[in-house]
């Protein structure tokens, strides 16, 4: 398999194709739909022997939908595939070789259960002769597919998806609107339930998409998100409560996270957990330490830094992250945190932190990031990272600043059915270094 939904085979030149619809051992009749000068691209069409890793998938909608890329995968292959692309990662990009990678990356964590798992669901939205259309995206990355329930979704809601589709399916056809997508967060723990519209600024028929709502879901949350710009570069116009709390929230160990529409929140909440668990194991933070949380979103890892150091310095780029950090610090009665809004290599704390966690997007560290936080005295780091590539170019950054090397990479599986892999990496002082 590859770091991606689809499964490697080669052609009779011995050029990489990369198979849609198949699984790691499966002997398939497929046919080409993108060729590169190097590489092809092809589309199962029939199968005409399995892997022996191949399973039935538990949804009737793997292949159709885009959401479970690995649904017919089994556990074991996926576990050994997402271990797998960690190890290849550190060793070519990160230059580490095989050996030393297989040594760094621990067997893979897998937090729950591998259906059910997500408290987050995203529905698309067309629009064809007048009529609009709700699903989920489908495979391929264009077009709706219509379900009757999410299997990936928390179990006491996998309806929703269907309820929240027909409600907006029968507003649509009653009053002219636009959506671009709709958000369901939902939590078995406080029993909290939210849908955000997503939409550009203009007028929208509040009233009528609240009521719609609450009578097919009864949602504790329902709110619109306003959006200005072009597609790649959307910034949030502004949000309006519909009705309900205006947020939604979560139980993550002890502490509780509001959270609202636009705020990133990690869809498994066992997996947030676990990744919580095993930071503060790694940096064991004592009473007398300082510490560091850089792009720390709405406080996932600040609010037990803060129970456990003596000061935090928290940095957040996104102005409604940043807010929701400060409710959930004031709601937690947390005073020993600096919540600090802005870009982390503009906003680096002017501190000397003893442990640091950092938890960028995708598109990891910036160079300069790295060489501000090698320049810091810490005794240790916790990279939590949602990319191997760019976790092992930063990782190869660190080295050659050679203040810090990783001493263990812990994969933990955060997205089952497809080929998403989360990683905390621990990063020691060199003790030339210190």
């Amino acid at each position: 398999m590859t770091y991606g939904p689809d499964a490697v085979a080669h052609d009779a030149e011995g050029r990489t194709v990369f198979v849609s619809g198949a699984v790691a051992g499966d002997r398939v009749r497929a046919v080409i739909d993108r060729e590169e000068e190097r590489w092809s691209h092809a589309r199962a069409c029939e199968l005409l022997e399995a892997s022996p890793d191949r399973v039935a998938p538990a949804c009737p909608y793997v292949g159709a939908c885009g959401g479970c890329p690995w649904g017919a995968l089994s556990r074991d292959a996926q576990a050994r595939a997402k271990r797998g692309s960690v190890v290849d990662a550190l060793s070519r990009i990160g230059r580490m070789g095989d050996e030393r990678a297989e040594v760094l990356v621990a067997p893979l964590v897998c937090p729950s259960e591998p259906w059910g798992y997500r408290n987050k669901v995203e529905l698309a939205v067309s629009s064809e002769g007048g009529r609009t259309a709700l699903g989920m995206h489908a495979a391929g990355g264009t077009g709706v597919v219509r379900v009757k329930s999410c299997r990936l979704l928390d179990k006491a809601h996998t309806g929703a998806v269907k309820s929240v589709a027909g409600a907006l399916s029968y507003l649509a056809g009653r009053h002219p609107i636009e959506l671009e997508r709709v958000g369901i967060r939902v939590s078995r723990r406080t029993g909290e339930v939210e849908v955000a519209l997503w939409d550009r600024p203009g007028a929208f028929p509040r009233a009528q998409a609240a009521r719609v709502l609450a009578d097919a879901l009864r949602p504790t949350s329902v709110v619109r998100v306003m959006q200005k710009g072009p597609a790649k570069a959307r910034r949030i116009a502004g949000v309006e409560c519909l009705s309900g709390f205006g947020s939604w929230s979560e139980l993550v160990g002890r502490e509780r996270m509001r959270v609202s529409a636009p705020s990133f929140f990690q869809v498994n909440t066992l997996g947030a957990e676990k990744l919580v668990e095993l930071v503060m194991e790694a940096l064991s933070p004592a009473e007398d330490e300082e510490a560091m949380d850089l792009y720390c979103g709405a406080g996932t890892f600040t609010l037990p830094l803060a129970r456990r150091a003596g000061f935090v310095s928290a940095v957040e780029s996104y102005g409604p992250a940043v807010r929701d950090l400060r409710r959930n610090l004031e709601e937690a009665g947390v005073d020993n945190v600096d919540p600090i809004g802005g870009d982390a290599g503009r906003e680096f704390p002017d501190t000397d932190a003893d442990v640091i966690v950092v938890d960028p997007p995708r598109a990891g560290l910036a160079a300069d990031v790295v060489s501000r936080l090698s320049a810091q005295p810490a005794r240790a780091i916790a990279y939590v990272s949602c990319d191997p590539a760019t976790l092992a170019r930063d990782l190869a950054r660190f080295e050659e600043a050679g203040a810090f090397s990783p001493v263990r990479v812990t994969p933990v599986d955060l997205f089952p059915q497809t080929y998403h892999v989360e990683t905390v990496t621990l990063l020691e002082r060199r003790p030339s270094s210190a």
